[in-house]
């Protein structure tokens, strides 16, 4: 259960500087202004970090578990497993292995 909130901070800003709040939080994805104030005053700081391997990544893992998953029922059912299956496996996995690099790649250039 959240701690409930009972004190208020107000404040007036400038069309200005209201504008410029409005552009931070668009530029860190957060509609909720109050949250937003709340965080930098405590905070300082927000982090978004917008990384758009990660979709193709959920894609890839996805896949692969998908076509392992079939493996495991054919080979549980008493039947074989086809090599252009593992292969096919193995693909994604390599995808998502070189995606994931390029995520921490861009990563260790920000610290």
């Amino acid at each position: 259960m959240a701690k409930e909130k009972t004190s208020g901070i107000y404040f007036k800003v400038s069309d200005k500087e209201r504008q410029f709040i409005e552009q931070r939080m668009e530029d860190a994805g957060v509609s909720n202004m109050s949250a937003f104030i709340r965080k930098m005053s405590l905070n300082g700081l927000i982090v978004r970090l917008d990384i758009p391997q990660i979709p193709d990544c959920s894609k890839y893992l996805k896949s692969a578990s998908n076509n392992l998953n079939q493996i495991a029922r054919r080979l549980n059912s008493g039947g074989g497993y086809y090599p252009q299956d593992l292969l096919d496996v193995r693909n994604s996995l390599d995808n998502c292995t070189e995606l994931f690099g390029q995520v921490l790649a861009s990563l260790a250039k920000i610290a």
